[in-house]
């Protein structure tokens, strides 16, 4: 079974929010402004702009097939929102991937549903419930309790909106590097100064961390004993090696070194149930 981790950023939606509340004359810089402000008025306080007004700038992936690892971000710095959106759902129709996010049930899903209907992008396989294959009548990407889609951070809280857990936090805590770069809330002003490519790095190294985090949940679950989770884990580490890419050479380098750090955050071995 293929396996796509992905994660996504996004910017406010400035032609969408100057079309919803008449923000005509305002710089792009000034509209946002407008924006953050209306909905901490909307919302009492949280300035977090609504998910339809989420434009993704950036889909970065970790795709695991029976030919090893593939790490990247979705298109060229001067893809269109839509086509990244596209490039995406063509990649379940192609690999009918199992897909892997860190609060993508409430986050990043419900974002590409709405940007998706915004472009026009079709994803059938994406929808399907059981219109074309049977099969997904009972397990879909969209059922919350199903596998086609597994929100490690819901799983992980017992779907308790209390319980829920940064990704920076529990990947640290297990020995991976966390945030690296910056953190969501510097995209916008990063997105400003016109660095698309600090955005993408960002992207792909969290999109690892949930991958890596993952892996050590599939681990817990039993979908590998401890040397197949090792061989995993080198699999990551040889393909980040050859990739030649300094930021991913760098979550490379903060992995080992934190290894070296926490070496009792290590995965116990399998040991049988007294």
């Amino acid at each position: 079974m293929n396996t796509l981790v992905f994660d996504i950023e996004t910017v406010p939606d400035i032609a969408g929010g100057r079309r919803l509340y008449g923000l005509d004359g305002l710089d792009d810089a000034a509209a946002a402004e407008a924006l953050f402000k209306l909905r901490r008025q909307e919302t009492g306080g949280s300035d977090f702009i609504r998910h339809s007004l989420q434009r993704i700038v950036c889909i970065s992936a970790v795709l695991r097939t029976r030919d090893g690892i593939k790490v990247w971000s979705l298109g060229d710095e001067g893809a269109s929102e839509a086509e990244i959106i596209q490039r995406f759902f063509a990649g379940l129709e192609r690999y009918t991937p199992t897909l892997v996010s860190w609060n993508g049930s409430g986050f990043d899903l419900p974002v590409l549903h709405y940007r998706a209907l915004i472009h026009g992008v079709q994803a059938p396989a994406y929808w399907d419930q059981g219109e074309y294959n049977r099969e997904a009548k009972f397990n879909n990407y969209l059922g919350r309790f199903h596998s086609r889609h597994i929100d490690v951070m819901d799983l992980l809280a017992g779907y308790q909106a209390r319980a829920v857990q940064p990704l920076d936090q529990v990947a640290t805590l297990l020995g991976f590097p966390g945030k690296m770069g910056m953190d969501g809330g510097q995209v916008w002003p990063t997105f400003l100064a016109g660095d698309l490519a600090a955005i993408r790095h960002y992207c792909e190294t969290d999109v690892l961390n949930t991958y890596l985090v993952f892996l050590r949940f599939q681990f817990m679950r039993g979908q590998y004993d401890a040397a197949g989770l090792a061989a995993e884990f080198d699999l990551v580490k040889s393909t980040l090696a050859a990739s030649e890419q300094p930021h991913l050479l760098a979550f490379l380098a903060a992995w080992q070194e934190a290894s070296v750090q926490f070496p009792t955050q290590d995965p116990p071995l399998n040991l049988p149930i007294a």
